[in-house]
């Protein structure tokens, strides 16, 4: 049977895990990331135009904070549907989905005709840049990095072992911050061990550090979401098993 890696944090690599054993894919997971909430400052909710959210734990982090309430009443502005759904049931009454990338929710941002400002909660470790992004549109946008996703030190040493002996066929990661983590952490691996192993990636941005450590066995979802990491995950399965 096919064994696959889950690199996502908790609690998202538990549900991860609970769809692919659903699919009939042994599985386990090694989040290579933990939150952690900053105590940072955060702007009085008058004067924007909405929230902008790129990530569930942007939306757990606000949970945390004990601070959904003062924001409620603004527009979410949500990166893809689960953030969206997350943010929902949060308690943010108007959400709307760019149901994509990154590049999705710029161009929906842009559409809407918002000249902000936008308050946008994120990461402090961060893959693109809102403001930037949205500059040339005149959209001024106010970032409060509320949380920080800190790199695990060393994977499992059972992990580590199971990646070596082949007994691992693929890794998932999601995230371009995951994979050179991933990377970094597994060094010791020998090119042959690199190659032979399966990696199911989000998005090419995603991949691309992979593919400067020299993991050439790379295959992408069609779409960002967790929709299309399960079945890129299935086909990668039946691919192995001849079925």
């Amino acid at each position: 049977m096919t064994c696959m890696l889950v690199t996502r944090p908790e609690p998202d690599a538990q549900s991860s895990l609970a769809r692919l054993q659903a699919l009939d894919i042994a599985a386990i997971a090694a989040p290579l990331m933990e939150r952690i909430t900053l105590e940072v400052s955060l702007p009085p909710a008058d004067g924007f135009a909405a929230v902008v959210l790129t990530s569930a734990n942007a939306v757990r982090t606000l949970v945390d904070r004990a601070v959904i309430a003062d924001y409620a009443h603004l527009p979410v502005l949500a990166v893809g549907d689960r953030t969206a759904r997350d943010a929902e049931q949060a308690g943010f009454a108007r959400v709307s989905s760019a149901a994509g990338s990154f590049g999705d929710l710029v161009n929906a941002i842009g559409l809407t005709g918002l000249k902000g400002p936008l308050f946008y909660p994120t990461a402090k470790h961060q893959s693109a840049d809102l403001g930037k992004a949205l500059a040339p549109m005149g959209v001024m946008v106010a970032t409060a990095k509320i949380y920080d996703m800190v790199a695990i030190p060393a994977l499992p040493t059972p992990v580590l072992a199971g990646l070596a002996d082949g007994e691992i066929d693929a890794v998932l990661v999601y995230s371009r911050r995951t994979a050179e983590i991933f990377a970094a952490l597994t060094q010791g691996l020998d090119r042959p061990q690199r190659q032979g192993l399966g990696m199911l990636c989000l998005s090419e941005a995603v991949a691309q550090p992979l593919l400067d450590a020299h993991f050439n066995r790379i295959s992408l979802a069609d779409r960002p979401d967790e929709e299309a990491m399960m079945a890129l995950a299935l086909g990668f399965a039946r691919a192995q098993t001849g079925s």
